[in-house]
């Protein structure tokens, strides 16, 4: 099942094939992958995320049964109410005696009675009263609605959980004995490479909740990354000039490796060709052809001289 909807999210997302190793000897590449607990982060961010939408479809379903349940109860209510008035026989008042008209004069008035506020203001009963004005033709659109809301939160959990899953699977971190680069994201890919002819800075960054699962991010600073207020930073809010190796749990390997090759590159006194051509703009100077006919008048004239030499001696 996972295989089949890696397969169609790879072909619906266009995502390119695996990244090629930088410039560098072939067997100086080293490949380096995300820990597993930094999946098992993610992973665990996703099913928070389904349990609030499950506590979500349930909230709306309980709801929309309160709702049709209090105004079913309103219009029989008020259905009584109408047949009652229509059944009750119309009685004309008699007059009351003129002793008790003289005594209702004379007592004094009852005192007000205060009134009290039994209205529930609550949200759910500010719902129902509002949901009793409603045509009975609304809460069958409603049901459908839940029904295909459910039906696509059933359709997503294996896609989504195919997405956290590929986007930690697809995270390359590539380091060569002259450069690196780094890929990573599933629907934005993002690919950077690194010459250490340009490489300023490596450290290993580390919160709190990476501690306690053993990760860290180890963050790659090229030239011209400094952190002025004119840095130039990427889709995903990080510097183009910054390269980071997200949830390794070997960040103290990945640094003195980068470390020691950015080293041994210096010593060596080597630039980047490619790098150099283009800061010049211009292509490496190519020697020129010697020219045959001095070539062939020097050869004559060494020739002359071995024959003098001969002569002589």
């Amino acid at each position: 099942m996972f295989e089949l909807i890696r397969t169609r999210l790879l072909f619906w997302l266009r995502v390119p094939a695996d990244p090629s190793p930088p410039a560098g000897a072939p067997g100086s590449v080293r490949v380096f992958r995300a820990g597993r607990t930094f999946y098992q982060l993610r992973l665990a961010g996703w099913g928070f995320g389904q349990l609030g939408a499950i506590a979500g479809i349930v909230f709306s379903l309980v709801m929309l049964d309160r709702m049709e349940a209090g105004a079913r109860q309103a219009r029989a209510a008020a259905e009584a109410v109408a047949r009652a008035k229509a059944a009750a026989p119309s009685i004309p008042a008699s007059p009351p005696p003129a002793a008790d008209a003289a005594a209702a004069e004379s007592a004094p008035p009852p005192p007000k009675a205060k009134k009290k506020r039994t209205r529930d203001g609550s949200p759910a009963q500010s719902l129902v009263r509002i949901a009793e004005h409603w045509p009975e033709w609304i809460f069958p659109l409603l049901r459908f609605a839940e029904f295909c809301g459910i039906v696509l939160y059933l359709v997503q959990v294996p896609v989504t959980y195919a997405m956290v899953r590929l986007d930690y699977e697809l995270r390359w971190y590539i380091v060569t004995d002259r450069s690196l680069r780094i890929r990573s994201g599933l629907t934005t890919v993002r690919e950077s490479t690194m010459s250490f002819a340009n490489v300023q800075q490596v450290v290993v960054t580390q919160g709190p909740l990476q501690r306690a699962l053993g990760i860290a991010d180890v963050r790659v600073q090229s030239a011209g990354g400094g952190g002025g207020g004119n840095e130039e930073h990427g889709k995903g809010g990080e510097s183009l000039h910054t390269g980071v190796f997200h949830g390794v749990d070997n960040a103290s390997e990945i640094r003195d490796l980068i470390l020691e090759r950015l080293r041994r590159f210096r010593e060596a006194g080597l630039g980047d060709p490619e790098d150099r051509t283009a800061a010049t703009g211009a292509a490496a100077p190519v020697p020129a052809p010697a020219d045959s006919d001095a070539l062939a008048a020097a050869r004559d004239l060494l020739a002359e001289a071995r024959a003098l030499r001969q002569s002589l001696g």
